[in-house]
């Protein structure tokens, strides 16, 4: 199956690059650019794409704004698409409202072109990604924040092994490391991942390890 992919950001010369780039890959196929936010939300409510890379700092409408609009979109509107946010600091002060707003993951724009490309795969295919640097500055704000109590009575819907799979996701566990610490099949994890997702009503490992942290499961520095 070919990936859909838009590209939103306010240099041309970016926008050619990543285009370039992702359109020789033969799974991908680069169905439209935009300049800012506001024009990405028509270029995508036209096109379809499977996912956005979305540049975070762009006028008249900056990419947590559109990421918002593209992830919560009105009533008529049933094409929602999978969010990758392109960023030249690792420690943009987007990152933590862009990830609760549905962005699959973040990206540096200085990453190698190998793992630009990896990415849309990753988030097309409903995982999620984000850049280790991006992860640490994330875990840091957690740390300076309290438990929100609602998030905390959710986890009462999960069984005990549920939260034990939610608790290694926000860990930093792939499928295969949580299946071998726990002694299960692969295809258990994805099961149980699966219901996790459901019962917190959550789009992706991303939002599930920041519910890990809001709801006070996993605090930062834990092992």
């Amino acid at each position: 199956m070919t990936i859909r992919v838009i590209i939103v950001d306010d240099q041309n010369m970016v926008r050619s690059g990543f285009a370039a780039l992702l359109a020789a890959q033969s799974d991908i196929d680069v169905v439209g650019e935009a300049p800012n936010g506001k024009v990405a939300i028509e270029v995508s409510r036209s096109t379809h794409p499977d996912v956005v890379l979305m540049d975070v700092r762009m006028p008249e409408m900056d990419g947590l704004i559109a990421t918002r609009a593209l992830l919560d979109p009105p009533p008529g509107v049933v094409h929602v698409p999978k969010v990758l946010m392109l960023t030249t600091f690792d420690a943009d002060d987007y990152v933590y409202e862009a990830l609760r707003a549905g962005a699959s993951g973040f990206l540096l724009k200085d990453a190698p072109t190998a793992d630009l490309i990896s990415a849309v795969r990753v988030v097309a295919a409903g995982d999620a990604l984000l850049a280790p640097s991006v992860t640490r500055r994330l875990i840091t704000d957690f740390a300076k924040q309290r438990p929100r109590n609602d998030q905390a009575l959710r986890l009462n819907g999960l069984t005990p092994r549920e939260t034990e799979v939610l608790a290694l996701i926000a860990r930093g566990l792939s499928n295969q490391e949580i299946a071998e610490r726990l002694v299960l099949a692969e295809q258990t994890v994805k099961t149980h991942i699966g219901k996790v997702l459901s019962k917190l009503d959550l789009r992706d490992r991303a939002q599930a390890v920041i519910f890990a942290y809001e709801s006070g499961l996993i605090t930062p520095g834990e092992q």
